[in-house]
């Protein structure tokens, strides 16, 4: 299957039914501007709409960052807060931030909202917009190396784009967390494996997407109708009761459980042999 070109993204499927989604931008370690994340959404909204794609690893091009976060120069030069610049009325100043941010915060969603298994791989700089964009990836694995940090309170703001939001439920200690994102502190892959932000610390950047290709290549092979409705059923129970979701969970498998897939995943483990499953 031939890839999309993007501008600020390196696309690629380097096993069936995988794609690498590669942030391209080595010189500015990756660094974000507005027209990138808007695009990301693109890569990452039509990869969830691809029926050729089953899971995605996602990481940063170059040796040195998965990303080192917004591009605090570009946004001072043409981000919101200078377009708002000598406007007087402060409701419709805030009216116009309010938008920006809700765009800023759809772009970023777009990796959790992806139907697909999103895989991150951080290494090197992996600041402030790395942890909003890795909170919304369903694994998260990372480098020896890695240096992470929630950086916003150094730029004078709250963090606003997901990482209050994702953090305290992908991570049980809140004293941790308050520590980290109250002090923009960088901390390691020791400490983010221990506290859980990650599953897995591999000795550097080749081995750790070596790492996710074998992961992404195990759940490619999967029935996609089991391996989206996990997700799906998963995100939802991580933001209703339980009750709320066991009944989702009802009416969602009432429909995904008709699937032949269950009759081949089945028949394969009777008779020891390797399911293949169709396009979803």
């Amino acid at each position: 299957m031939a890839s999309p070109s993007y501008k600020h993204f390196l696309v690629s499927t380097p096993l069936p039914n995988v794609a690498h989604v590669q942030i391209n931008r080595p010189a500015k370690l990756n660094a974000y501007h507005e027209e990138m994340w808007i695009e990301m959404k693109t890569v990452f909204d039509t990869l969830s709409l691809s029926p050729d794609i089953r899971a995605i690893i996602f990481s940063g091009a170059g040796d040195k960052a998965f990303t080192a976060g917004l591009d605090v120069q570009a946004a001072s030069q043409q981000g919101v807060l200078k377009q708002q610049e000598g406007a007087a009325d402060v409701a419709r100043v805030a009216v116009g931030i309010k938008r920006h941010v809700q765009e800023f915060q759809d772009c970023v969603s777009s990796i959790e909202k992806c139907e697909k298994p999103v895989i991150c791989v951080l290494h090197g700089f992996s600041f402030g917009l790395a942890i909003d964009m890795s909170s919304c990836a369903d694994i998260r694995i990372c480098t020896k190396d890695v240096k992470l940090a929630v950086k916003e309170v150094d730029i004078g703001l709250a963090a606003d784009i997901g990482t209050l939001t994702r953090l305290p439920k992908i991570v049980g200690n809140h004293s941790w967390i308050k520590d980290v994102c109250l002090s923009a502190r960088v901390f390691g892959a020791e400490e983010a494996y221990r506290v859980g932000f990650v599953s897995q610390v591999l000795e550097n950047k080749e081995k750790a997407v070596e790492t996710a290709l074998k992961m992404a290549e195990l759940l490619a092979s999967k029935s996609p109708v089991a391996v989206q409705g996990t997700k799906e059923l998963l995100n939802h129970a991580r933001d209703h009761t339980v009750a709320s979701s066991l009944r989702y969970t009802g009416v969602w498998n009432s429909a995904a459980i008709q699937t032949e897939d269950v009759t081949k995943a089945m028949l394969s483990g009777i008779k020891k042999t390797k399911p293949r499953f169709e396009k979803l």
